[in-house]
């Protein structure tokens, strides 16, 4: 798979950009701020309906502008592929694919697989359980569109549920029969997501060990993943019903697979507090690796590899060990970006490997190579 072109329109600080990839390599070189990570963004976009921050889809219209606009055209199995999307202030976002626009968002996620590596990955270890929740569910989502659904579902129904228990502190009643109705739908799509979970960490702690023993080259340092799951030690079902004086009080439910954590280990420690920062650099860029080797032996094509900032983040010996994998062919199509177009290009020349360079400054798009502006 492969995105061949990327047109926007009034997207964060473009007014208007076309971009035509040539090769497997693509490095967006300019100064910070210039926004070079629009562009992964804008591509996530396509990828995810969403950008990877989350955040509202206000924010990414261009000042002063009423909507914005974002196609790609990939080709996948040698056949082509357009996917647009669309959003205009105070109206529906809208997302197609080949003309066709889509009634849930959720059906377009897994046809085009990505993987961003970023500078704010650290979160993933120093933040609290949601964000490593969001990060595997995403994951998850990409090769399992049951697991998405039950997931839609499961936080639907925790809403509804939680709605229903604060009303309660209000009145001396409850609909117990809709309580139940709440309680059965939690019950069977949490065990779904639940079961998805367990399965997802079994299989990416093997990879995850052998892309850690990569990065630092052999090292005696093993790594995990702890899945912590009320499920895990509990009856779903009875715990509902005995919390549920509790749940009134609170106004919440607190039993579920929305209290799930994944706890990222160092040789059976907790990472966050043993592991220095090299390790956690390492781990992040394992889990990320882990992530891609996955989604290729599920979907049998290679990903989209995002890199943003990489180099400014990682030390000499990281970013060696990760262009080794690069020069071995190890990945597809790759988007690289950098502040210091010398050193992109010192790290590439080192491992002979050609790339496509755009310059980027303040929304405008200059193709090294070509010498041309990408505007339309």
């Amino acid at each position: 798979m492969r995105l061949e072109s990327l047109r926007l329109v009034d997207f964060k600080n473009y007014e208007s950009a076309m971009l035509r990839f040539q090769g497997s390599i693509h490095c967006l070189l300019g100064k910070n701020g210039s926004g070079k990570t629009n562009l992964l963004e804008a591509i996530y976009y396509l990828c995810f309906t969403r950008g990877p921050r989350g955040g509202s889809d206000v924010s990414c219209i261009r000042n002063g502008k009423a909507q914005f606009v974002i196609e790609g055209r990939f080709r996948k199995e040698d056949k082509p592929h357009e996917v647009v999307c669309t959003f205009s202030s105070g109206e529906k976002k809208l997302v197609s694919e080949d003309g066709k626009i889509y009634s849930k968002f959720s059906d377009h996620i897994g046809k085009y697989p990505l993987v961003l590596v970023a500078p704010n990955d650290i979160e993933l270890i120093w933040d609290g359980p949601e964000l490593r929740r969001r990060y595997v569910d995403t994951l998850i989502s990409q090769t399992d569109q049951e697991y998405l659904r039950q997931l839609i579902l499961y936080q639907l129904v925790l809403r509804q549920r939680n709605g229903l228990l604060k009303m309660s502190q209000e009145r001396p009643s409850i609909d117990h029969d809709l309580l139940h109705t709440y309680n059965t739908q939690l019950i069977s799509a949490g065990t779904y997501i639940f079961s998805a979970r367990v399965k997802l960490v079994r299989r990416i702690i093997p990879v995850l060990t052998a892309q850690y023993s990569f990065l630092v080259e052999g090292r005696d340092e093993q790594v995990g993943i702890l899945y912590t799951s009320d499920l895990a030690t509990l009856d779903f079902g009875s715990e509902l019903s005995s919390r549920f004086e509790r749940d009134r009080i609170l106004g919440r439910t607190s039993v579920g697979i929305h209290r799930d954590d994944f706890n990222f280990q160092l040789m059976n420690q907790s990472l966050k507090e043993w592991g220095s920062q090299g390790q956690q650099k390492s781990f992040l860029i394992a889990l990320k690796l882990a992530e891609f080797r996955l989604l290729e032996e599920r979907n049998r094509f290679k990903p989209l590899l995002l890199l943003d900032d990489i180099f400014d983040k990682l030390d000499d010996d990281r970013i060696h060990r990760l262009m080794d994998l690069i020069s071995a062919g190890s990945f597809g199509q790759i988007f690289i970006t950098d502040a210091r177009p010398e050193r992109s290009a010192e790290m590439l020349r080192r491992i002979r490997v050609k790339s496509q360079n755009f310059q980027v400054e303040d929304g405008k798009i200059q193709d090294r190579d070509q010498n041309t502006i990408q505007v339309i």
